[in-house]
């Protein structure tokens, strides 16, 4: 059995590692602007790492924003994909999120890709709002029920 392990980000080889994850996902396979990919909010997000078998292999990252807080950036590289990174990452993002005293009544949303719906839904996400283009990628917008955080 393959060891999946999801830590948060504080040392600066372990954020250049998760742009270098971001970059292959999303710039490279989905054709997303480099522009578009990285921002403004790095410095202001929390992130996080997975590995597999101490290989790294996903990210994530969440923030606080005007609507409340935000979960974004979910990649893992195509090959390690159906391993259970995806959940293990939302797991180790939530319970950040959960633990850290200043979240008291905020939303908890994100933006998913439709490949993704299935993923968001298992943890008691909702889809709210219509379809949307990002970067010419179909999302929805989905929120977290209140019962779930």
């Amino acid at each position: 059995m393959k060891s999946i392990n999801v830590f948060k980000i504080y040392k600066k080889e372990d954020m250049e590692t998760a742009f270098i994850i971001r970059k292959e996902v999303f710039v490279e396979e989905q054709l997303v602007p480099s522009d578009e990919e990285l921002d403004e909010f790095e410095d202001s997000s929390h992130h996080f790492l997975a590995t597999i078998d101490k290989i790294p292999c996903g990210t994530a990252r969440w923030r606080y924003t005007d609507e409340g807080i935000k979960m974004e950036r979910f990649a893992v590289l195509s090959q390690y994909r159906g391993n259970g990174i995806g959940s293990k990452l939302v797991k180790a993002v939530l319970n950040d999120i959960h633990s850290d005293k200043n979240n008291k009544n905020k939303q908890v949303y994100l933006h998913s890709q439709l490949d993704a719906l299935p993923l968001y839904l298992k943890f008691g996400f909702m889809k709210s709002g219509k379809m949307f283009d990002e970067c010419a990628i179909m999302h929805y917008k989905m929120s977290l029920k209140k019962n779930n955080r």
